[in-house]
């Protein structure tokens, strides 16, 4: 399967460059001109890792690559242009895997974008440590069983997240309440399925911004519940 990078680069001919070089040598690129767009695009889970600028609009750098490290574990490969160690010790800290300064080679690029991928593997396997569910606004995290609203984190419990994720794992699809019951609460659980109603209106109060007016659990009268994508 073709691996995916990010670009995060608001200077359009540098990212072309970029680009270009990485498309050639078996990459799928995007490039996000800005830091706001960039880390919502990282947060998709779409990418097996990121080529971050550091000065770049709207969030710099640094906020970035802080905020991507906080929910997800892909290489981040810190691209500046600045010349202090400072910078690129604080960039480290926040847990950048390594960096490359301007001017460089877009063949150096394309070997550090290799050897980090092939190092992520080795110690992760092949398998997908961060099955992260991303529906607009709203962050599900199975892993750590985190979920964030806007990039703040609202605290669900075990039942309520178990619903919601079981719903969010398959988007548009209407699952009546005797489902939901029998899969959460499983098949010989004792219970109303006023249950299911009650919690989906917790969820609701906790991760939509009008519990009255839902847009990712949707109430489809006569038939149950679906989660929006």
């Amino acid at each position: 399967m073709m691996k995916s990078v990010l670009l995060i680069e608001d200077d359009a001919a540098i990212a072309e460059l970029q680009r270009d070089y990485l498309e050639i040598n078996g990459f799928e690129v995007q490039v996000a001109a800005d830091g706001e767009t960039g880390l919502a695009m990282t947060l998709s889970g779409l990418y097996d890792l990121v080529i971050l600028d550091l000065m770049i609009p709207k969030m710099n750098g640094f906020e970035v690559c802080k905020k991507i490290r906080e929910k997800q574990d892909i290489p981040i490969l810190i691209v500046t242009s600045l010349q202090d160690d400072i910078d690129v010790i604080r960039g480290l800290g926040l847990g950048a895997d390594d960096y490359i300064t301007k001017p460089f080679k877009p063949a150096e690029l394309v070997a550090r974008v290799k050897a980090h991928m092939a190092r992520y593997e080795r110690l992760v396997g092949k398998k997908d440590v961060k099955n992260i569910i991303q529906i607009r606004d709203l962050c599900i995290d199975p892993d750590t069983r985190k979920v964030y609203v806007n990039e703040e984190e609202t605290v669900l419990t075990t039942k309520e997240f178990d619903l919601l994720y079981f719903l969010a794992s398959h988007p548009n699809k209407v699952f009546s309440k005797e489902h939901l019951f029998e899969r959460i609460w499983g098949v010989d659980a004792l219970g109303d399925m006023q249950t299911v109603t009650v919690h989906i209106r917790k969820i609701r109060e906790k991760i939509e911004k009008d519990s009255a007016n839902p847009v990712y659990i949707e109430t489809v009268w006569g038939a149950g519940y679906r989660c929006r994508d």
